[in-house]
């Protein structure tokens, strides 16, 4: 497996195959109806099954790598650390810890170390997206009344 620092930039022949196989693999998809097509190595003559979320994660790849972007493909823990947390909120690490700590998002404690499940952090960052757009609504609404938007 690669680390960040082997991740380059692929060449125009990567570019060029990723493309035609994502053209492939794109009109493929939208004939299946598996959840575990099979597909055949040609190479190898082996058949193999593959879930198709895989097969779609698969074309999002090639797609990007088509358009000369580089990749990353990382698993998600179902568990994280509270700088991970941090990093995919967007914020420091001792603002979560507050989070944590006033009951916002619900951790539980290895020893002397926090950890936030990924589907908790998930739904807190959703849960703030849309209490924003709340906010942004209700202060366009009051503006409206106000007659700010008029010319």
């Amino acid at each position: 497996m690669e680390n960040y620092t082997d991740i380059k930039k692929p060449s125009k022949k990567e570019q060029l195959t990723a493309m035609e196989s994502y053209k492939t693999l794109a009109a493929a998809l939208e004939e299946l109806h598996s959840e575990n097509p099979e597909i055949e190595i040609e190479e190898t003559d082996e058949k193999i099954r593959i879930p198709l979320k895989a097969l779609k994660l698969l074309a999002k790849i090639l797609k990007a790598t088509s358009q000369g972007k580089s990749i990353s493909v990382v698993p998600i823990a179902t568990e994280m650390t509270t700088q991970a947390a941090a990093e995919l909120l967007g914020c420091s690490r001792p603002h979560l810890v507050k989070l944590l700590e006033e009951g916002a998002i619900s951790f539980t404690m290895i020893g002397r170390h926090r950890r936030v499940k990924f589907e908790d952090v998930v739904n807190y960052k959703k849960a703030m997206k849309l209490k924003q757009e709340q906010y942004l609504m209700e202060m366009m609404k009051s503006d409206e009344e106000l007659g700010l938007y008029d010319s």
